[in-house]
Formats: C-alpha cells, structure tokens, sequence
C-alpha cells in the first residue's frame, strides 16, 4: 500500500525564508484592530491593489495578490473593495500613500506589494496601513523562495495582514490530510491524500487497495497517524509525511485498533480498542510500544482528544444509554459528563486554544457540527444537514473543518469549513473528487 511521496511532494514543501524587515522602518503600530465578539460585526473594507511586478513577474504579482485576497475574503471578516473603485493607482512599491484617496472609497486598511523574479528565485514584499491614521501598520516584510512555491508566499502575505488586524495567528500557511473518494457509493475507493487548507497542490498518500480513515496529523505535521484496514482488520498506522515511510504500530491491545490521536507533544497517542465486544480507551507510548489503559466501563468508548496542555482527555460514550461526551483526566480516572442536551453526540475534538470542543450532533434526524464550553455550557450549533461530521480546528482555533454528505444513493461527501461564530454559511474546499474525515495540520514551518 505505500506510496513514495518524498518527490511528489517535494515541490509543494520547498521551504521558503523566513519573513524579514526590509529597509524602511515603519512608524509606531497603528490603532487599526478588528476584535472577535459574539455579535454580528461588518467584515472590514479593505483595498489590496495588484502588487507590482518587477523583472516581469507581473503574472506572478497578480496570482499572489489575488489568492492573498481570496485567503482573506474567505474568513468573512474582511472585505475587499474591488479594483474599480479604486481612486489611487499604485504605480511603485515606494511610491507615497494617498490616504485621502483610499478614505474617499471607505478603505480601512490598504495592503501593497511587490513581487520579484531572478532565475527560480521569488521574493514577495509588502506593507499594510491604517487608512484612517494615515500610518504603516508594523515594519514591512519580505518573505523569499522559490517560483514554485508561490502560493505558500502569498498565504504567508495573508497571515501576517490577518494576524496585525485580528491579533491572533493565521491559518492559511497550512495544509489538511483526508480521506479521497472515489467510485459509487457501495463500492468506494479510499486513499489517503494532503492538500494546501484550501485544496491547492493535492497529492495521494496511499493507493486504493486497502482502506483507510480517521488521518490525524502530528503537532509538528511531520506524522501522520491513520487508521488500515490492510490486513482485514482495522490496525493504527503510523507514516512519516517526507518519506512516505509507514509502519503499523505494534504490541496494541484487542482485536482491532482504531480512532487514534496525537498527544500535544507528539511522543504519546491515544486509540480506541475493541476486545470481546468492548471499546476501551488506551494510550501508547510511540518510543517503547507500551500501552496503558485509560477507561474501563462495560460500553463503547471512542474518538478520544486531548486538551492542548495533555492534561485531559474528551471522547465519547454510550455508557448512559445514547452517545455522550466526557472528560477524564489523560492518566484515566473516573470520567465526567459533558454534553446535556438532547440528541446523540460524538467525535469531540479540543480546541487548541483550550477553550472550546467541536462535536457532531444527531439532532431530529439531521447532524450538526457544534461547540460547547469545556464544562459543557455555551453549547452552539453552527451547521446542520443530512450529514455533517467529524469536526477538524484551524491551528488558530477560529475555524473548523468537517465532512459534509448528501441524501442519496449518489451522495458524495466533501469537505466544509465554518468560522466558529456561525455568521456565515459554511464554505466547500475543493479538492479533486469525494473527501470525508479532514485533519488540520499546524501552521508550516
């Protein structure tokens, strides 16, 4: 079943430089900041005029500016003015900001860049200002590649705009493993597959000859864990996403092994096992191979994730009848119950910002992706359909990824994003073919 990735994937995880300062220092950071409440706030008008191509990059300068505005525009908290309205026309990189052009249109923010090309080398530049101070928001940044890697230039541009007037990290430098689907329903090929977080560059894991679910990335998005089902029984496997070199873990309790889950620090996981009729919860220590098990009670117990600090772990049960959510301390112990309302509740995923866990919810015969306060309070619904599962966080915590399936024998499943404040609909990534079961990686290095 292995495939060799390490040159298919090559070419999409070309490092790029680090971003620097570049010469120019900026004024004093500007009061230009757009808060997260709970209520219903206008996305931010900004202006982002094509960046300025230089040594004929002009293709390139108009590819990055148009995908950093398409990152932006996609969270639903920014809005960009199209370039028709625009008064100014930025003719140079260095050229002296008309701010009372861009108030003339309602600009609040104004991004611009440059984008250089020498043999295979790419270098983006850019800048972002306040519109209504009239001052640069922080120094600006160069970012230095390779001609291939352009796109990750310009959701690395994306980032830092996102992240200097949100205040928060980004998500767009990142990437997502999922399960591709192909063939009728009764008779689907599954395969694993990565693709950028927008479903750019998608590249295949694994072949079709063996079924596979449930990938979950590493905290370094170096590993990827996954569950096979090569030998006739569902076994956890474990790959190196370079070297496409896998190998099923060993020494693992019960029958069947699945639904497994990193540790925040990426040396432990956590599985689901299945032995004479029961589902437990257990956890393995990747260096040793020793296992130690976590629950105990005469039911299913699932889809376990841990609290970004590896103190507690959130999974689901049916030990009170209908499937609920609980949480236990990661060393095992009396579990407490969660989730209080009505409906069925199952694959809770903590929030790696530690404040909130993503669920799926049977509900009056439609499924939901929700969140809910750590305690269980605070519950939310933020989608409903014939099928909506298995959520997945953005490495900031601010969106959330899930499986999205239609009525029918010729359903197709796809993968959906939401921003967790529920005010826009849900948005499809397009990947090439069906997908189901996303897992969000961490930002790139």
């Amino acid at each position: 079943m292995r495939v060799n990735v390490a040159k298919r994937l090559m070419a999409v995880m070309l490092g790029i430089a680090l971003a620097v300062p570049f010469l120019g220092a900026a004024p004093a950071e500007a009061q230009l900041k757009l808060r997260f409440t709970d209520g219903v706030i206008e996305p931010l008008p900004y202006a982002l005029p094509r960046f300025i191509g230089e040594g004929g990059a002009g293709e390139v300068a108009a590819n990055i500016s148009s995908l950093v505005a398409q990152d932006l525009n996609g969270t639903g908290l920014f809005r960009e003015i199209p370039a028709s309205a625009h008064v100014s026309q930025v003719v140079s990189f260095d050229s002296a900001v008309q701010y009372q052009d861009w108030r003339a249109i309602n600009a609040e923010a104004l991004i611009t860049g440059a984008v250089s090309v020498q043999g295979s080398r790419l270098v983006v530049k850019f800048r972002l200002f306040d519109v209504a101070s009239g001052q640069q928001m922080g120094e600006g940044l160069q970012f230095a590649g390779t001609t291939q890697s352009w796109r990750r230039m310009a959701h690395k541009v994306a980032d830092a705009v996102y992240a200097r007037i949100t205040g928060e990290s980004g998500y767009f430098d990142s990437r997502i493993v999922f399960v591709s689907e192909s063939g009728p329903k009764n008779a689907r090929a599954k395969r694993l597959a990565v693709a950028d977080y927008d479903g750019a560059n998608q590249q295949f894991l694994t072949d079709s000859r063996a079924l596979v679910l449930a990938p979950r990335f590493s905290p370094q998005g170096d590993r990827i864990l996954y569950t096979s089902y090569a030998s006739g029984f569902p076994q956890i496997v474990l790959m190196d996403v370079a070297s496409g070199a896998q190998r099923a873990l060993g020494n693992l309790p019960g029958e069947m092994t699945f639904a497994p889950r990193f540790a925040p620090d990426g040396r432990t996981v956590v599985f689901s096992s299945a032995q004479g009729g029961n589902t437990d919860i257990y956890r393995m220590d990747l260096s040793s191979g020793s296992s130690v098990r976590l629950s105990s009670a005469p039911s299913i117990e699932t889809a376990p994730s841990f609290s970004p600090d590896g103190s507690q772990i959130v999974f689901e049960s049916d030990r009170t009848g209908g499937s609920q959510i609980y949480v236990m301390p990661a060393s095992g112990g009396e579990p407490r119950r969660i989730s209080s309302g009505k409906g069925r509740y199952g694959t809770p995923v903590w929030s790696p910002r530690g404040d909130l866990i993503a669920f799926t919810k049977q509900l009056d015969g439609r499924f939901h992706i929700g969140v809910m306060r750590t305690d269980g309070t605070e519950e939310r619904l933020l989608t409903a359909s014939f099928l909506d599962e298995g959520p997945t966080w953005a490495p900031n915590g601010r969106v959330i990824m899930f499986t999205r399936e239609n009525a029918g024998e010729a359903g197709v499943p796809g993968i959906f994003s939401v921003d967790i404040t529920g005010r826009n609909p849900p948005r499809q990534v397009r990947v090439q073919g069906g997908a189901s079961d996303p897992a969000w990686s961490p930002l790139l290095p």
